[in-house]
């Protein structure tokens, strides 16, 4: 089916967005789901700084603090929008394949998955790692949390809303490690209790 291969491909690229996916440095950015932000999380203002829409169906967008770039961030919220048949788990399931399936690759990659049946929604976190042109690491946690999406009486679909932190090179990486255990919680919790973000489609 045409929208499940397309949340696939995205989902297979989603912890590494700003490294595998080419981003223009002069992109222009369009509020295609009427949250302009800034959004705030966890004490932190966030801006808008990317937005696309790879199909129809599908709509991202990007935040980052200020003075930061989506190409080198350190801190990102994403809100995402697939409509159509798809649901929660379908799109879980797609990430955690991909993840897995990285697994032969990325040493690091670690997994963790929470499913609330009655909510409907879904809390995944995960850790990938990649190199850099300098060869020098670039390790990535990132906690997705994945809800029904309505638009209306005739759109449905998944929503995305997640949290992604970042450290570049190898000395800053293991620093990033180190005290992962510190923060990851804390965020997965202010995640977990934010407001969904009032998407548009």
């Amino acid at each position: 089916m045409k929208i499940g291969t397309a949340l696939a491909a995205r989902l297979v690229a989603a912890c590494f967005v700003a490294i595998v996916i080419a981003m223009p440095a002069a992109a222009q950015v369009k509020d295609f789901l009427s949250v302009p932000g800034p959004l705030e999380f966890d004490g932190k203002s966030y801006g808008l700084a990317w937005s696309g829409q790879p199909t129809a169906n599908y709509v991202k967008q990007e935040y980052v603090p200020a003075g930061q770039k989506v190409e080198t961030y350190a801190q990102m919220l994403l809100v995402e929008v697939v409509t159509g048949e798809i649901k929660v788990m379908d799109a879980v399931r797609s990430q955690v394949d991909a993840l897995n399936k990285r697994k032969a690759s990325d040493p690091l990659v670690n997994i963790s998955l929470v499913e609330n049946k009655a909510t409907g929604e879904a809390l995944l976190d995960f850790i990938a790692s990649t190199k850099g042109a300098d060869g020098e690491y670039i390790v990535e946690w990132n906690a997705y949390r994945y809800a029904p999406y309505r638009g209306g009486a005739k759109t449905a679909g998944v929503l995305l809303y997640a949290v992604s932190h970042r450290a570049y090179g190898n000395q800053n990486a293991k620093t990033f490690l180190g005290g992962l255990k510190q923060f990851r919680q804390r965020q997965i919790n202010a995640l977990a209790k934010a407001d969904l973000p009032a998407a548009k489609r």
